[in-house]
């Protein structure tokens, strides 16, 4: 693995360099590329509940825009490319008094959040065969760094990724991560833990590496390591199947376990936890009918990163998280597609999630519990003008309770309102 920031700039700036060279000689790289805008208009309001809030109410209302630039590849057996993307976020309404809400930054000199943000990215592609290694900015979806694009600006890193599809129906990857973007930020910093206290103590880099292996068209298994340096080392092995019951059902299964333990220097001390989960669906038509479990073992929570990056590779992923030392949690769901019914486009989900036993450095396990409920109506047009313009509706209820039912933890309700549209150049 790469360890040192000035290797890392050298291999970005030599990897420019060749592609810049490349396009003098080869049109491909243009002729192959596209650009696509994506708009996405994002009302956002927290109404908590308990009487001790800080706030009582907390959101915003914001238009955010994402601009990509994807290069097609230059000829040759190495061949290169460069895509490039700008984000930038807007707010329309929900500025003074009503704090920080995790959507835009917030300026505590003027005790409101910014009127706008954004940043740029650049990332360099070097391809050959069935292997391409990407340098520079990064949107990863692996069980060891995952993006967050649940607010506007999409959370990003910075390093570089190497994938392979070289053997049939095996993927590996490996790479590292030496700064992170986060969703409510314009800025690129270290990575630390966001459940460590408020304490930032940055390690220098994440270093990855794993495998997915196809064993059939319904069966798959993955395995990643991860090290995030003097913090902590990741073990991650899940299962996905999916078994055809009959020509009208099938059930989904997802197995999923991590081991997280201090490595190096232990900025955070000692990391204890185990996580398993394991979820399963019936599907029939348009209907589906899910239950998973999630259980954290060991003295730690599972360890997150900053700006609450999320973690979906985790059976109960959700606004809560249901991560906390010892916990245990199950959730039942239901999702519908109304194209079953010709509504194509049209969809439903609902699901409840509750967790308890969680340690709070307390003799209280049996009483420290927390819910979720979810309600989410999506509808995305399929043709005439307005084709591939979507609407969202997201409603969330949460519940805390923690020691002798006293209302110590935050209880809100929110509701998310999301249009979103991509152009395509």
């Amino acid at each position: 693995m790469l360890r040192s920031p000035l290797i890392y700039r050298r291999a970005f700036f030599v990897g420019c360099i060749c592609v810049a060279q490349s396009l003098v000689a080869n049109a491909a790289f243009l002729d192959d590329g596209n650009v696509t805008l994506g708009l996405r208009n994002a009302y956002i309001d927290r109404d908590f509940k308990q009487h001790d809030a800080a706030k009582s109410r907390i959101g915003s209302w914001t238009q955010g825009f994402d601009l990509r630039f994807t290069s097609g590849y230059t000829d040759g057996p190495l061949q290169f490319g460069l895509d490039t993307s700008t984000q930038w976020a807007y707010r329309l309404d929900g500025g003074g008094g009503r704090g920080p809400d995790s959507v835009i930054p917030y300026d505590d000199s003027k005790g409101e959040q910014v009127r706008d943000y954004g940043r740029t990215g650049v990332t360099a592609k070097i391809k050959y065969s069935n292997t391409e290694l990407r340098i520079g900015e990064l949107r990863p979806r692996l069980p060891v760094a995952y993006i967050d694009d649940s607010r506007q600006l999409v959370t990003t890193y910075q390093g570089l990724m190497l994938q392979s599809k070289e053997w049939d129906n095996l993927t590996l990857t490996a790479g590292r991560i030496n700064q992170i973007a986060t969703r409510e930020s314009s800025n690129r910093e270290k990575i630390y833990l966001m459940n460590g206290a408020n304490v930032r103590r940055p390690s220098d880099g994440l270093n990855f590496a794993g495998a997915t292996y196809q064993f059939t068209p319904g069966l798959s298994a993955t395995y990643f390591y991860g090290q995030l340096e003097d913090i902590y080392q990741q073990h991650y092995l899940g299962l996905s199947n999916r078994l055809a019951l009959s020509d009208r059902y099938a059930l989904v299964t997802e197995l999923r376990y991590y081991q997280n333990r201090e490595d190096g220097k232990a900025l955070y001390g000692d990391i204890d936890n185990k996580t398993y989960g394991a979820m399963t669906t019936l599907k029939t038509g348009g209907h589906s009918i899910g239950v998973g479990y999630q259980r954290m073992l060991g003295d730690s929570a599972f360890p997150l990163f900053n700006g609450y990056a999320p973690q979906p590779y985790l059976v109960n992923w959700s606004t809560l998280g249901f991560f906390k030392p010892n916990e245990s949690s199950w959730q039942l769901r239901y999702d519908y597609d109304f194209a079953a019914l010709g509504v194509p486009g049209l969809t439903f989900m609902t699901r409840y999630m509750r967790g308890d036993g969680i340690d709070r450095g307390n003799n209280d396990l049996d009483m420290n519990v927390e819910s979720e409920r979810n309600v989410v109506l999506g509808y995305v047009v399929q043709s005439g003008t307005l084709k591939g313009l979507g609407f969202e509706w997201r409603n969330i209820d949460v519940k805390t309770r923690y020691g002798n039912g006293a209302m110590s933890g935050a209880d809100y309700v929110e509701n998310r309102l999301i249009t979103t549209y991509t152009f395509a150049f």
